[in-house]
């Protein structure tokens, strides 16, 4: 019989077996990878990982994130994981399933986050691995909405029900007590008043803005309320009159004071470590159309992780491969794209 089967091509009992355990792990592989990794390539961030949080229904996150990532590996060597929101029942990426991000066990080998998230309402055993590292005291980067990142409206007997961005136990929820504000209001005119980013005088030297020559995105500035004493403010943002970058700023108050649009903080979590904070109220996928923008974003992570010294005069901020964002809206997300549509292609 064993002859016999050689002969043929057949398989043996053992051999059919085999060969149905690895078909099942090549399936279970295949609806696993719900997360892309750019591997880091030469540069001052190779052995440090970067985990990118993307998560929201509006600002395209899905796609500004990734984009950035890659960068940061192929231009600077950092590993870069970017996690998304995953519709279950097809592994497609869906920002508006608020309850489903698979890996975040991820963020126990990570160095950093870098976050942009809205109304998210995890699951009590995947929100464990995000307040994990929060106590971790490594460093998080805030983008956009991440300073309204959680919405408990369904579990209210979550254990992480005080994240909410409401929350009044824990007032103003991860945004306002970790990054330093939660959603307040759109100060600028929405869809109708763009940003320019205008760099304070007095924190010009800070490495962080080496190289960043030009600030500017089509979403409006943010309102803030409850922005702590103890923040820098690096970069406030100027309301334009309209939709292009050279639009003339709008007068009265909207702009005097301008509100800050990126700063820092930290942030010292219940297990008494303290995490450095970087803030932006920017970071949609069609603002980091700026090169300026993402200048800052990189040296961020380059300062945030220890790297200050090593940040360049002038950071280079390429886009790895072709780059073409969605413009912000909801329901405006591209369906049917799977995290492996992200990966780099040779």
């Amino acid at each position: 019989m064993g002859g016999t089967a050689k002969k043929w091509g057949m398989k043996t009992p053992i051999g059919f077996l085999l060969s149905f355990l690895a078909g099942s792990l090549s399936v279970l592989t295949a609806y696993a990878k719900d997360w892309v990794v750019y591997e880091g390539q030469q540069g001052p961030g190779r052995g440090k990982h970067i985990v990118f949080l993307s998560g929201d229904e509006e600002y395209r996150s899905e796609e500004g994130l990734p984009m950035l990532a890659k960068i940061l590996a192929i231009r600077h060597g950092f590993k870069c994981t970017v996690l998304f929101s995953i519709n279950p029942a097809d592994g497609t990426i869906d920002p508006n399933n608020t309850a489903n991000i698979p890996g975040l066990d991820q963020l126990a080998r990570a160095d950093m986050v870098v976050m942009l998230w809205r109304f998210r309402e995890l699951p009590d055993d995947q929100m464990k691995h995000f307040v994990e590292y929060l106590n971790s005291g490594k460093p998080i980067m805030g983008l956009r909405t991440a300073t309204h990142a959680f919405a408990y409206q369904k579990n209210r007997n979550s254990a992480y029900v005080r994240f909410d961005w409401q929350s009044k136990e824990w007032p103003g929820g991860f945004g306002q007590q970790v990054l330093g504000e939660t959603w307040v209001n759109h100060h600028g005119d929405h869809g109708k008043e763009s940003t320019r980013g205008v760099i304070n005088d007095a924190m010009k030297s800070h490495p962080i803005l080496r190289g960043v020559e030009d600030i500017w995105g089509p979403t409006d500035v943010y309102g803030l309320a409850h922005l702590p004493k103890d923040v820098e403010v690096l970069v406030h943002g100027q309301v334009l009159a309209g939709m292009k970058p050279s639009d003339p700023p709008v007068g009265g108050t909207k702009n005097d004071p301008m509100m800050p649009v990126v700063w820092l903080r930290k942030y010292t979590g219940e297990s008494g470590k303290t995490t450095q904070v970087v803030t932006t109220t920017m970071g949609a996928s069609v603002d980091l159309e700026s090169e300026g923008l993402r200048r800052l974003l990189v040296n961020a992570c380059y300062w945030a992780l220890g790297l200050a010294d090593q940040i360049p005069g002038k950071s280079n901020v390429d886009y790895v491969g072709e780059y073409r964002p969605t413009y912000f809206g909801f329901g405006k997300f591209q369906r049917g794209v799977k995290p492996a549509d992200h990966e780099l292609r040779p």
